[in-house]
């Protein structure tokens, strides 16, 4: 391990405010249902976070898988009609099972849905920057998503990897989890190349790293590939902020994040 790694290792496992995202393709089995096993998992680990004194965002995805749950959607929705609609009857849902859960852990928990516009409004993203601050300092964990019911697609973020960067940045947070299907960044695409090699710390995002993206999810559930990941590292670093992605199978593997084991792809914020 290079002295630069050590540092940003135990530049994260310091983190006093720490953005989780998890998309779709965690939250769900293979069916498109939600797993509630793996979400609750989630929830508990989030919670142990915030009981060692840890600011905790969650950026969450959902809201159209459990639209599609709810009513027996089958197949993935291909309109925006359907995808909004769908959304509109999943968000409540995804929220109120977050809100049951984290209550039974002792946690308040806040719904934030942004679109683009939001945030590039400066008197719009300086409300919603106010709004997290005082959250966070209430100990409330806020929950955010993409407004999809509402969004166009000239104010979409297009994917909640870019949201989770930008909602790091606003909050000035020390930390960016993706908890994703993957271990990782590889040299390829493990699914298709067992040779593929997990790479454990980008130290800096080169043209060759950022070219590692697939552009597509693998999922059905899933809107964002790897290129979106290595998108939202971009937002994060130069905004100072450590990105990991890491799997999201099993959410304890939070605790081993921020107690700087090598676990995950690890990229390095841009230096001052």
């Amino acid at each position: 391990m290079t002295d630069r790694e050590q540092q940003v290792r135990a530049q994260a496992a310091k983190a006093d405010t720490v953005v989780v995202k998890v998309g779709s393709s965690t939250l769900t089995h293979k069916n498109g249902t939600l797993h509630l096993e793996r979400i609750e998992k989630l929830v508990r680990a989030l919670c142990e976070l915030k009981n060692r004194g840890k600011r905790v965002v969650l950026v969450s995805s959902g809201a159209v898988a459990a639209g599609r749950t709810a009513i027996q959607y089958a197949g993935k929705p291909e309109t925006v009609a359907e995808k909004q609609a769908l959304a509109a009857i999943g968000q409540g849902r995804l929220m109120m099972l977050y809100e049951r859960l984290f209550g039974e852990y002792g946690a308040v928990t806040a719904q934030i849905l942004l679109t683009r516009d939001t945030v590039e409004q400066e008197e719009s993203r300086e409300n919603a920057c106010a709004t997290f601050a005082r959250l966070l300092d209430m100990g409330v964990v806020p929950v955010v998503n993409e407004n999809d019911t509402v969004a166009t697609h000239e104010i979409k973020f297009g994917d909640n990897d870019r949201l989770s960067a930008i909602t790091a940045k606003m909050i000035g947070a020390d930390l960016l989890v993706l908890l994703s299907d993957v271990e990782g960044l590889f040299t390829d695409n493990p699914a298709k190349d067992p040779a593929a090699r997990r790479i454990g710390f980008v130290p800096e995002l080169t043209e060759e790293i950022l070219a590692m993206g697939s552009g597509e999810s693998a999922s059905s559930v899933g809107t964002g590939g790897m290129t979106s990941k290595l998108l939202a590292a971009q937002i994060a670093c130069v905004s100072g902020i450590p990105m990991m992605i890491a799997s999201g199978k099993e959410p304890e593997i939070l605790y081993r994040i921020l107690a700087g084991e090598e676990v995950g792809t690890l990229f390095a914020p841009v230096q001052a």
